[in-house]
């Protein structure tokens, strides 16, 4: 059976900025293994599946895969997937809504602009702290040995996804970063973590915040944009009081380490719920043989 596929470029003005994905329509047929395979197949961060949604709530419901397992949220799956729903015509906004169906519940994605120039933001699952960290505990010094350290502490979030969040002193220490790799697998492991997000504000620039995100398990590899690490991130400096805007809302830039130029858009609403986007561009339209 032939399905509608497409691979997009998430959290890019421009193909090649962002974080690549596959998206599968028609995913009904499909079973776990089947969907496992195809993501294991693509090679990309993550493949998503499209099927119809469950509830009349609902726009679309989405089952998400790493090349190695399903996760049951991420960041630029859910902006990718919106994007491509709505591109196909799948379904129509409400409100200026979409209600994504995962793994972790009903997620509503905001729906801002048209065209080249829409925006979307999905409100990420309530993130937690789970351990504020000191410089010199035995399992985070081989991270933060010789890093020039921010003002605020390490931390432990866990947001759907868990990832450490280490703030450095300023753009420049942070764009220079060679990660311990080894340490960082080790914290990940230890911690049932992703791995490490650093970040650093960024006065006098287009972007807030600049951020490398270092997944340490199962594999080694810098994150090109993480929607869900970012959106952890904004949960962190909300409740430490340390957003960059009082309003909110912030930019970031990630992946130029690893030959992209993302931007994410952040905010932090009243009710204190994160909201993480940015723009989608379709980079391959076809059809899946499988």
């Amino acid at each position: 059976m032939q399905r509608r596929f497409v691979q997009l470029d998430v959290f890019a003005a421009r193909p090649g900025d962002g974080n690549p994905l596959a998206v599968v329509f028609d995913a009904d047929g499909l079973d776990d293994a089947t969907m496992q395979a195809i993501a294991r197949w693509t090679r990309l961060p993550e493949t998503t599946f499209v099927l119809p949604p469950a509830t009349p709530e609902g726009s679309y419901r989405l089952r998400i895969f790493s090349p190695r397992r399903e996760v049951p949220f991420a960041g630029h799956p859910s902006i990718g997937s919106a994007h491509a729903v709505l591109e196909a015509g799948l379904a129509t906004p409400r409100d200026g809504l979409l209600v994504q169906e995962c793994a972790v519940g009903a997620l509503p994605v905001r729906v801002e602009g048209e065209g080249a120039a829409r925006r979307l933001s999905v409100r990420a699952p309530r993130a937690r702290v789970l351990d504020v960290g000191s410089v010199d505990a035995p399992r985070l010094r081989p991270v933060l040995a010789g890093l020039a350290l921010g003002d605020l502490p390490p931390v432990l979030m866990d947001g759907g996804r868990r990832w450490w969040l280490v703030e450095l002193r300023d753009e420049a220490a942070l764009r220079s970063l060679s990660p311990p790799w080894a340490a960082i697998a080790a914290l990940a492991a230890d911690t049932e973590s992703m791995g490490v997000c650093v970040y650093a504000r960024c006065a006098g620039s287009d972007h807030d915040l600049a951020v490398r995100a270092f997944v340490g398990q199962p594999a080694q590899v810098e994150d090109a944009a993480s929607g869900a690490a970012n959106a952890t991130l904004a949960a962190w400096l909300h409740h430490a009081g340390a957003l960059p805007h009082a309003d909110g809302r912030y930019v970031v830039s990630q992946g130029r380490e690893v030959g992209h130029d993302a931007r994410l858009y952040l905010q932090v609403d009243a009710e204190g719920e994160v909201w993480s986007g940015g723009q989608v561009q379709t980079v391959v339209r076809g059809t899946l043989d499988w």
